[in-house]
């Protein structure tokens, strides 16, 4: 069956509404966190409690369509997750499995406070055992050589290191929010099969449509702004050369490893 990828200009929650129940195997969402960032064609300055409601109205939606062993990932600004943790377990009876954290190496400056450095994102499944998680296709190197260790790689943990995709980098394209392609590899990797049905209910600039092309999973993005659909569109048809923020390190063999922690010691 050949490869579907899908855009949609609109409202999240009213396209949505358009999907037949239990759609889609993964949900990646990374909506707007009430920033009062400019999107071009809307602004995310909601009052709080109109921020949760909308936070309410989408994720309702996400649940409805997520296939019973599906899973979903909401990235999401440090103000409001608590809240919406709370909204995903206590009101829509999904299933916690990991809170995680999105260490990157530059942030936005402070001089009264600390400077963030790091988004979070929550992975809430629909069943409690019964979901996709590759665990071998995620693995990342050993720190160290140890006889016990499984040497195809460890778990990547919950606290992952991606650098931004900075203003300089030559795959930025014009919107506010960008995340690295690596990071969307990560979890689409782990929490669906090729072949599967993924959607980004906020697609912005198209990175997880562009890793779904890249690794053989049918996609459907939404955003309200035409431009972004449009730029999302552009970057599909672009030439693929890899991920951006790769990891390098993930090429050494068994071999280099030993080296490597002997080097180190």
């Amino acid at each position: 069956m050949a490869q579907r990828i899908i855009t949609i200009c609109g409202d999240a929650v009213t396209e949505m509404k358009k999907f037949p129940d239990a759609s889609f195997r993964l949900i990646a969402a990374d909506p707007p966190y009430n920033l009062s960032k400019n999107y071009g064609n809307n602004q995310d300055n909601l009052k709080f409690t109109d921020y949760l409601e909308f936070s309410r109205s989408w994720l309702k939606e996400a649940k409805r369509v997520l296939t019973d062993d599906g899973s979903i990932y909401v990235f999401m600004g440090m103000r409001y997750i608590s809240y919406v943790y709370i909204i995903l377990e206590q009101e829509f009876g999904l299933y916690f499995n990991s809170w995680i954290t999105w260490h990157y190496t530059q942030g936005t400056g402070k001089t009264r406070g600390y400077s963030p450095r790091h988004d979070d994102i929550l992975f809430f499944t629909k069943h409690p055992q019964n979901f996709v998680f590759n665990l071998d296709a995620i693995r990342v190197p050993q720190k160290y050589y140890r006889a016990r260790n499984n040497m195809q790689g460890a778990n990547p943990g919950n606290v992952w290191e991606f650098s931004h995709v900075h203003y300089c980098n030559r795959d930025r394209k014009q919107h506010p929010t960008q995340k690295p392609e690596a990071l969307f590899e990560r979890i689409i990797l782990a929490s669906s099969d090729e072949g599967d049905k993924v959607l980004d209910p906020f697609v912005g600039s198209g990175t997880s449509l562009r890793v779904c092309q890249q690794t053989n999973r049918n996609a459907t993005g939404i955003d309200i702004n035409p431009e972004y659909i449009a730029m999302t569109n552009e970057r599909l048809a672009e030439k693929f050369s890899g991920f951006d923020s790769f990891d390098d390190r993930v090429n050494r063999n068994t071999m280099q490893l030993n080296l490597f922690s002997c080097e180190m010691e």
